[in-house]
């Protein structure tokens, strides 16, 4: 498993912890970890793509 997918995986947990408590605070870090494993994911499918064309 890549950095990207455990960015996306570890923000999904954190976001369901945090609706399950209550806690919005842990709820908003999950969802900005797996935007941030999104983006990661999206800009190493950029290189890869600008790579291929190279």
């Amino acid at each position: 498993m890549d950095n990207e997918q455990k960015d996306k995986l570890a923000g999904k947990a954190k976001e369901a912890e945090g609706k399950l408590t209550g806690d919005e605070v842990r709820e908003g870090q999950g969802k900005a970890q797996h935007a941030w494993g999104d983006a990661k994911d999206k800009a190493k499918d950029a290189a890869d793509e600008v790579r291929d064309r190279g």
